[in-house]
């Protein structure tokens, strides 16, 4: 199956385009809108990602004849027809990339006709529920770790190609790096990796593991030490490599303990500037226990690229609009509200203290306007570099009251008010 075929959606979406096209709805002006109807429990905040991503698949999507001759299974051939000429030429709006947000915020506002917007609807909440999940988690954890070096190492844990929009995802909210070669490569992320217990264990012993290590990689490389006997192997690897060591990775055990340990150690075998690298099933709640020990770096698997518990940010597309006339659904537990909503952040002595929505547009002076033009007319109007969405998301971060960044349960630091 090709990587961003338009088969990646649900059966429904496309049986009511047949069904639309065949009442005249489809070419009605309809506006969807993405939201959180709720924030994991105790969640303070969520961290919007994917947008990037999502904006080349819709100016990419397109139907291919193997795509149609499957699909002309069960729809029928007009629809094929308006299905092979499938072009997005609606406008879309969002939150930058990066940007936080919480329940109720309109993410993302589609408009177009309703054929147009609905095919969409998979496509958007796929690429949206997953990143958004990991960034998430991942911004919590980039606070936990305070100054130090976060690597992502998730890629075992998830399928291939989510490793890959996870790492990015993560480096968006505060990582430092990823061991995912893909990410590298495709978005310009840091890659770094240390070394397996299979390595050690594949030579005699493990001096001759070291050994064969400091010739390959140099003394400066990171080298495990918790195959056998930590303290053991933390002596041997100075040996072999010298005060010059760069680090050591400690993934097993009583991590505070162990590092302390490996701390008073390594000074006092002289290698006061070798660094400790940590791993083993960390998550935030894990990291902020660390806090108080002396390591250097943390690598992070599962937690990260599995949103720390929580794997989508829960949001839904639904529809506000239709010919300018608010509609509204009022299920109970998922009911919407009708209209189409404009957004701004009121920032007061530079602390965020309350998210604003109303059908008509914001001026300046009420807030900062929280949606950016994306898509009009089906053209990409906002493709900022990835560099410059972390750069948004830090600096939207550092608005958060202080308490809300706090790991304990609470409510949500805002609310999204419709006015």
């Amino acid at each position: 199956m090709a990587i961003g075929s338009a088969l990646l959606t649900d059966h429904y979406e496309l049986t009511m385009v047949q069904a639309a096209l065949a009442s005249g709805v489809a070419q009605r002006n309809a506006v969807f809108e993405v939201f959180a109807r709720s924030l994991p429990p105790g969640r303070r905040y969520g961290v919007v990602a994917g947008l990037g991503r999502l904006v080349d698949l819709v100016e990419g999507f397109r139907f291919t004849p193997e795509d149609l001759d499957y699909l002309g299974r069960f729809l029928d051939a007009p629809t094929c027809e308006w299905l092979a000429g499938y072009r997005f030429t609606g406008r879309i709006d969002a939150y930058r990339e990066g940007e936080l947000y919480f329940t109720g915020s309109p993410v993302l506002t589609v408009e177009a006709s309703f054929a147009e917007a609905v095919v969409l609807e998979t496509l958007v909440l796929s690429v949206l529920n997953h990143d958004s999940a990991v960034a998430s988690a991942a911004a919590r954890m980039d606070v936990a770790a305070g100054d130090r070096t976060l690597i992502e190492m998730g890629g075992r844990r998830t399928d291939e190609w989510a490793a890959v929009h996870a790492a990015r995802a993560a480096w968006i909210a505060g990582f430092d790096a990823t061991s995912n070669l893909e990410a590298g490569r495709s978005y310009g992320i840091p890659t770094a990796g240390t070394v397996s217990h299979a390595f050690i264990l594949a030579h005699d012993d493990e001096v001759a593991a070291f050994e064969a290590q400091v010739v390959g990689l140099g003394p400066t490389s990171t080298l495990l030490v918790d195959t056998y006997d930590t303290d053991d192997a933390i002596s041997r690897a100075v040996d072999v490599a010298g005060t010059e060591l760069g680090a050591i990775r400690i993934d097993s055990g009583d991590l505070l303990e162990a590092t302390a340990r490996a701390r008073e150690l390594l000074d006092e075998l002289g290698a006061t500037g070798t660094k400790i690298v940590l791993s083993g099933d960390l998550d935030e709640h894990a990291l902020q226990r660390l806090a108080a020990c002396p390591a250097d770096a943390y690598g992070v698997g599962t937690s990260v690229v599995t949103g720390s518990g929580h794997p989508t940010a829960g949001f839904v597309y639904k529809l506000v609009a239709v010919d300018g006339r608010p509609v509204e659904k009022r299920s109970t537990g998922k009911a919407t509200t009708g209209c189409r909503k404009h957004a701004v952040r009121v920032v007061r002595d530079g602390v965020a203290v309350a998210e604003l929505l109303r059908p008509s547009p914001f001026s300046p002076a009420e807030g900062r306007a929280l949606q950016v033009e994306v898509m009009a007319g089906g053209e990409v109007r906002h493709r900022p570099t990835l560099f410059e969405v972390r750069a948004h998301h830090l600096a939207a971060r550092a608005e958060l009251p202080p308490d809300a960044l706090s790991l304990d349960d609470g409510p949500p630091a805002l609310a999204a008010v419709l006015q």
